[in-house]
């Protein structure tokens, strides 16, 4: 993909796994919060959460920098998915791994972009 703007700094990662524990909002909520300041990141609103009978819960945060967008499962198994977005460079593993203890997770896959 041809970058459009080189002068402004887009970073994403995208992290998916199988938590140890059914996600409810106000794990979502604390999550986002933390997440915010493990990757220093100014929040502009507190996190937003809704749930969906027939998918879950989602959850979102919005940062000076943009924000990240999260997603979890109960049906047919345990599973999450969080999208971070930001204009401002963050450490990638500092975001796996903070994660990852966070769900109390062993299996996690992510992506970066």
């Amino acid at each position: 993909m041809k970058d459009l703007a080189p002068g402004i700094v887009r970073q994403r990662m995208i992290i998916e796994g199988l938590p140890s524990f059914v996600i409810s909002d106000a794990h979502i909520t604390e999550y986002l919060t933390r997440l915010s300041v493990e990757l220093d990141m100014k929040a502009l609103i507190a996190p937003a959460t809704h749930r969906s009978e027939k998918f879950g819960w989602a959850g979102w945060i919005h940062w000076e920098t943009s924000g990240t967008h999260f997603y979890a499962w109960e049906k047919p198994h345990l599973f999450f998915s969080v999208d971070i977005y930001t204009c401002k460079s963050f450490d990638e593993k500092k975001a796996l791994e903070f994660t990852r203890q966070y769900f109390q997770t062993k299996k996690v896959a992510y992506k970066s972009a």
